[in-house]
């Protein structure tokens, strides 16, 4: 029995969403050294605190007089690279969805990344099954199509 797209397709996203935030943890300072309000996931820019409820320092070296260097003053550019670009336009319909929940869900003050790392996977996977479901029906009458035509005799 040949595996099927609604089998395959939705692994296959979930592996590509867990390779793009892999790679995005790169991008991001770790949280002891450097605070940080924002969470970079390609080239999303997430909010850990919409409503500001709890502000971190502006600056690592606020309240200091020793000539720190100004690490937060630097701009973050994150250019997204292929994998990621792959993952964003294959199931854009899911990335729609999931910016409406999380924009809703922060007005609310809920975490911007705890709502993209929760509902990001599940609105892949139900997307990229959707799709393979569709590649399946496809496939199975395109060769019962195939299989039912009349054969010609020359």
């Amino acid at each position: 029995m040949p595996l099927r797209c609604c089998v395959i397709l939705p692994v296959l996203g979930l592996v590509l969403f867990t390779v793009v935030t892999h790679k995005s943890m790169s991008i991001n300072p770790p949280a002891e050294t450097v605070p940080n309000k924002y969470y970079w996931w390609s080239s999303l820019r997430l909010d850990t605190d919409p409503l500001n409820r709890n502000p971190k320092p502006a600056s690592p070296c606020e309240g200091r007089k020793d000539g720190c260097a100004d690490a937060a003053a630097s701009v973050t550019h994150v250019t997204p690279g292929w994998l990621d670009r792959l993952l964003t336009y294959s199931a854009l319909p899911a990335f729609l969805a999931g910016a409406g929940l999380v924009i809703t869900l922060s007005k609310r003050g809920v975490d911007e990344v705890l709502t993209f790392m929760v509902s990001m996977p599940i609105f892949l996977f139900f997307w990229f099954f959707f799709v393979g479901w569709m590649l399946d029906r496809l496939i199975f009458r395109l060769m019962q199509r195939r299989s039912s035509a009349p054969l010609k005799f020359t």
